[in-house]
């Protein structure tokens, strides 16, 4: 098995989740934090909903250098279209995977903010990290919900609210 047909896996098995995760959002608390340091629910599920295409970004570039970008979110209208995004954010990343050479995994990637380098690793390395992103944001994303007593999702297996495994 290559290492694009191990991530084109992980991200369907992982999309199933995000998907749950993303639908449990209420609608008219996009501006609501837990903490002042916390991104807002709107922040944070656009940020989710982005992360897929990512992979493309990885496969098709040397680097992101957040000093010369001019990133704007998509503006999210409702939860429908919070899972719009998140649709085509992951077609993306499926149809990037595909196209995928297996050799330019192991080409190098960089991340910085003009000179200051954060990080240069393989793009293979960079593509389990956008995975692992959009893990840990969603489980933001749980604690959010469950401040908030919105049933959670289950994940890996059953939750406190959904025994449906």
């Amino acid at each position: 098995m290559t290492r694009i047909s191990l991530f084109q896996k992980e991200l369907e098995k992982e999309a199933i989740t995000t998907r749950k995760m993303l639908a449990a959002v209420p609608e008219g608390k996009w501006d609501w934090k837990p903490h002042p340091k916390s991104m807002n629910m709107l922040q944070l599920t656009t940020h989710i909903a982005e992360l897929p295409t990512w992979v493309g970004m990885t496969l098709n570039t040397s680097e992101l250098d957040f000093a010369g970008m001019d990133f704007t979110p998509t503006q999210v209208k409702d939860t429908a279209h919070l899972l719009e995004i998140f649709e085509t954010s992951l077609a993306d990343a499926r149809e990037q995977l595909k196209r995928g050479v297996e050799e330019k995994l192991d080409e190098p990637w960089t991340l910085r903010n003009g000179e200051q380098i954060y990080s240069t690793e393989p793009k293979a390395d960079v593509i389990r990290m956008t995975y692992s992103q959009i893990i840990h944001h969603r489980a933001q994303l749980g604690v959010f919900l469950r401040l908030l007593d919105i049933p959670i999702p289950g994940s890996y297996g059953p939750s406190a609210d959904d025994q449906s495994f």
